[in-house]
Order: C-alpha cells, then sequence, then structure tokens
C-alpha cells in the first residue's frame, strides 16, 4: 500500500509519501509544500492544490491520509488550515484517491501508543517504525510520516477485524 500523508497549513503543508510490504513500512519522499506569506490567500491555495496534484501524480497513491482539523484558541489559523484542507481533499477527490483522516491525538495514539504524547516522541517513534538515522525533519514533514503509520496501523487493524467477522 502506498500512502500520501498530509500535514495540512496554508504557509507550510507538510507530506511523506509511504509505501508497506509485507509489514515493513518505508518513506519514500517527504518534504513542504511552502506558500509566500506576502502572497494573496486564493493564490497561496491555487499553489497548494497543484503541489498536491502534482505528488498524487507522481506515484500510484492508494490513500491520501490527512490530519483532521484540531481547533484551537486562534480561529483565524484554524479557518487557513480549514481552506488548505478543502484543497487538499479537493486534488485528491478529482484523482478519486481513497482518503482517510485521523485526529491528532488517534496519530499519537497509533504511532506513540499515547494520544498525548509529546511532539519529539512522536518524532522518535516515527525514526523508529521507518527505519531512519535521524529524526526527520522538518516537523511537519515529520508529522505527515506519522500520519501515513497511523493510516497503516489503522488499515491492517480493520482488515484483521474483517478477516475475524468472516472466520478466518
Amino acid at each position: 500500500m502506498l500512502v500520501l500523508g498530509i500535514d495540512p497549513g496554508l504557509a507550510t503543508t507538510g507530506f511523506a509519501v509511504v509505501q508497506e510490504t509485507r509489514d515493513k513500512a518505508q518513506l519514500l519522499s517527504y518534504g513542504c509544500i511552502r506558500t509566500p506569506a506576502g502572497m494573496p490567500e486564493p493564490d497561496r491555495l491555487v499553489m497548494l492544490y497543484r503541489g498536491v496534484k502534482e505528488l498524487l501524480a507522481a506515484s500510484a497513491i492508494d490513500c491520501l491520509a490527512i490530519e483532521k482539523l484540531f481547533f484551537n484558541t486562534n480561529v483565524t489559523t484554524a479557518l487557513s488550515v480549514g481552506q488548505a484542507r478543502g484543497v487538499v481533499l479537493l486534488a485528491a477527490a478529482e484523482q478519486s484517491v481513497d482518503i482517510a483522516e485521523y485526529t491528532p491525538l488517534q496519530v499519537k495514539q497509533a504511532v506513540a501508543g499515547y494520544g498525548r504524547a509529546e511532539k519529539v516522541q512522536v518524532q522518535r517513534m516515527v525514526q523508529s517504525l521507518l527505519g531512519l538515522k535521524e529524526i526527520l525533519r522538518p516537523d511537519d514533514a515529520a508529522d505527515a510520516a506519522a500520519i501515513c503509520l497511523c493510516h497503516l496501523q489503522s488499515y491492517r487493524f480493520g482488515g484483521a477485524v474483517k478477516r475475524g467477522e468472516k472466520g478466518v
């Protein structure tokens, strides 16, 4: 399974492409799509949309896993993240790519085993699970890789449940 993980944001959107074969996850690519702060917001959204379309076109992605919007006290930030999520979801939907959404709590639980894990704990687990020599940087790309790993775990668990329901 080939998963594109996205940590959405208007200024910086982290991405990671993780492939799992025989229960082993491998990081294929990662990085960030950055938009200039001085650029008008609609133009930044177009830039993000095009960047995600390029990522989707580069590989035969089976699923796009994205972080659900976490509303914090900064309404302006929440709105811009929501808009960024919208263009990412649109790009995936246009390509008929399956979409999975996870809360930050779900991602931390899946990767670090604790939903309130600190950022560094999650980063170290991403490093370990992907067999990396160093913690993945930048942080947004590391978060996207964690979202991929969360999806892969959820997908495996869902498959095990289905097999169990069939009595296999």
